[in-house]
């Protein structure tokens, strides 16, 4: 088979190496790829928003299977698109994208379906944003409505603070929305839960936990991700009940119900505070960092998975993971997630060792003249395979300082929590 792969992160990478690694596999495509794509598919630099060059790309390469990675072109009815053009596609219909298109669509969603998340209010002006202030004690969550590439949430302690992020986030700070939603501040663990879904069932995807913040031990603005690692220990068989049947199932039903229903990739964003779970967010993909902690330990063969999604037969396949866990560390352009430089060469990647257990995926790189330049804020992903986070975790440090990229930022502390523990 030849499958297209749409994306040029991190995650991406990750994908079109287990997609590399498949018996099913013939050609990849990526468009638009980056530098690590570039050894194991053929890059094809275009505008994946152009629908229309897209799928005559898409005709030419003779692609049987479409598999869409970042949010955007889904959100924007790319699966609907290619559907309609008799493309076999993996990833989510434009309608059921808005639960991670619209915070205020997926919340509305919550709050006609009994599903457990934090209350909040949609704010379409300012006068909005001070009649919650007045009921609602802080800290406050303040999110943009729309796609904001990972930066649209922000926790504010003071009203001022709140009035602020308001204010530019009314002013079109965030191209894919003028409104907000504002939500009460949970306190808890946060957990990232995936599911591969058809139209009839669900599977299991492994689950991680995400480094948001900046900074070490949680400080500085949120980011992307700064790393991460999985599976996440806090999830249990009991509290996997619950998230499924809390969450997992209402959510499905009801856009089952509007006969729009769910297939592709699902990342479940949570909040677990005194062992119940609380929706935080969904992602219509999967998560980046956390795709690059959790294919790595998925044995079962991906392009096997993502043809019975397709084909409504997810119920025929047991997907196997490997015992082992795997963390992951964000190196970032100094600067990220504000101003930082572009087009800046990355020497001595030949010094990191690869095996089965240690790799890099590329992020934000491309090859000009024969040369690895970064093009990204967060730029490589140092992933390690093993059994035990803080050996890893040294791993992975070693590996950075051999790279020796004196224009790259990186936390040194990823899974702090799980162990310390």
């Amino acid at each position: 088979m030849n499958i297209g792969l749409i994306g040029s992160g991190g995650r991406e990478h990750a994908l079109c190496q287990k997609i590399f690694e498949s018996k099913l596999a013939n050609k990849i495509i990526c468009y638009p790829g980056n530098a690590g794509t570039s050894a194991i598919a053929k890059n094809i630099n275009l505008d994946i928003l152009d629908f229309k060059i897209l799928l005559k790309s898409i005709k030419t390469q003779k692609i049987d299977l479409v598999v869409v990675g970042p949010e955007e072109p889904l959100v924007k009815g790319l699966v609907d698109f290619l559907i309609k053009n008799k493309v076999k596609v993996f990833g989510p219909n434009k309608y059921a994208s808005k639960l991670e298109g619209s915070k205020a669509f997926m919340k509305r969603l919550c709050k006609l379906n009994n599903i457990p998340t934090a209350k909040f209010t949609v704010c379409k002006n300012e006068k909005h944003v001070k009649k919650f202030l007045e009921k609602t004690n802080l800290p406050l969550v303040v999110k943009a409505d729309g796609l904001a590439a990972g930066k649209g949430v922000t926790i504010c302690k003071t009203k001022k603070h709140v009035l602020n992020i308001s204010k530019e986030i009314f002013k079109g700070k965030f191209k894919s929305s003028k409104k907000l939603v504002l939500e009460e501040f949970l306190d808890g663990e946060e957990a990232s839960y995936f599911l591969v879904v058809d139209k009839y069932s669900f599977r299991y995807f492994g689950s991680a936990q995400d480094h948001k913040r900046l900074k070490e031990k949680d400080k500085g603005p949120n980011t992307g991700g700064m790393g991460a690692y999985s599976p996440a220990p806090i999830i249990n068989r009991k509290l996997e009940k619950k998230i499924i049947n809390k969450i997992v199932r209402p959510t499905l039903n009801a856009l089952s119900n509007k006969k729009k229903h769910y297939k592709g990739f699902l990342y479940v964003g949570l909040m677990i505070k005194n062992n119940e779970p609380y929706l935080i967010e969904y992602n219509v993909r999967m998560g980046d960092p956390e795709c690059q902690v959790i294919l790595p330990r998925l044995k079962t063969d991906i392009v096997k998975i993502f043809l019975n999604a397709v084909n409504n037969r997810l119920k025929k396949i047991n997907i196997k993971w490997k015992k082992q866990k795997c963390m992951t560390v964000v190196l970032c352009s100094k600067g990220y997630p504000s101003n930082y430089k572009k087009n800046i060469q990355i020497n001595n990647l030949n010094k990191i060792k690869i095996n089965k257990n240690n790799f890099v995926f590329h992020a934000g790189t491309k090859i000009e003249s024969k040369k690895i330049i970064s093009i990204g804020g967060r730029v490589l992903n140092f992933t390690s395979l093993g059994n035990n986070y803080r050996i890893m975790r040294m791993n992975i440090i070693k590996s950075i300082k051999k790279l020796n990229w004196i224009y790259g930022v990186f936390r040194k502390d990823i899974g702090w929590k799980v162990i310390k523990k």
